[in-house]
């Protein structure tokens, strides 16, 4: 797993690469804790380059999600894969996450909403 980082207008953005499982999750878990420390946590987690995700790694993101939320923010996934969107679709969890095809999508989602 390789993890990018960067932001973009406020926002912090995660672009992933590789299988995200229990294997790989601590250190994603580490940013994005680190990411919604501080108010208003806006976070992007591009997922384009990732080919697997298990339980942990869906755990993982849900509570990214609701940090940011605490912290009057927002974590919205982009660039799900099939596969990846298939794991959204069977847990119902596309329902509870904002997921967008791209990173520039979400990000401007983000920005839309902190204006609001």
């Amino acid at each position: 797993m390789e993890l990018h980082d960067r932001s973009r207008a406020g926002v912090k953005i995660l672009a992933l690469e590789g299988s995200f499982d229990t294997y790989t999750a601590e250190p994603i878990r580490r940013w994005l804790d680190e990411a919604t420390r501080s108010a208003p946590a806006h976070v992007v987690v591009n997922l384009s380059q990732v080919d697997f995700m298990d339980s942990t790694a869906l755990s993982t993101l849900v509570q990214g999600m609701k940090r940011a939320r605490e912290k009057g923010g927002e974590l919205y996934l982009c660039g799900l894969q099939s596969p990846v969107r298939l794991i959204f679709e069977l847990t119902r969890l596309d329902r509870v996450f904002e997921i967008f095809v791209s990173e520039e999508d979400a990000v401007q989602a983000i920005k839309g909403e902190a204006t609001h």
